[in-house]
């Protein structure tokens, strides 16, 4: 768990990806290498680790997962396996 992350809830749930917000300063940290690697490992195990979310007033989010995110993406998937966190700032 990173630092300044608490988790609440330990609800999964499923999102639909297109509805998960990504802020623009998480974007550019995107690793075509990785997404490529988990996207691999995705088509012979799934989704073994939930993204995490925080609600945001009527948006979700992205607060861990974005090479995961990206990878279901790659892979023409609707849909994605997370949990609503609340996360604050220390």
């Amino acid at each position: 768990m990173r630092r300044g992350i608490t988790i609440r809830e330990l609800e999964d749930q499923t999102f639909r990806i297109e509805d998960v917000y990504v802020p623009m300063k998480r974007r550019r940290t995107i690793d075509p290498v990785a997404v490529n690697a988990i996207a691999e490992s995705m088509l012979e195990e799934g989704q073994r680790t939930p993204i995490l979310v925080r609600r945001d007033r009527e948006r979700v989010v992205l607060v861990e997962g974005l090479q995961r995110l990206e990878a279901c993406r790659s892979l023409g998937e609707k849909t994605i396996v997370g949990l609503i966190v609340q996360a604050r700032r220390k």
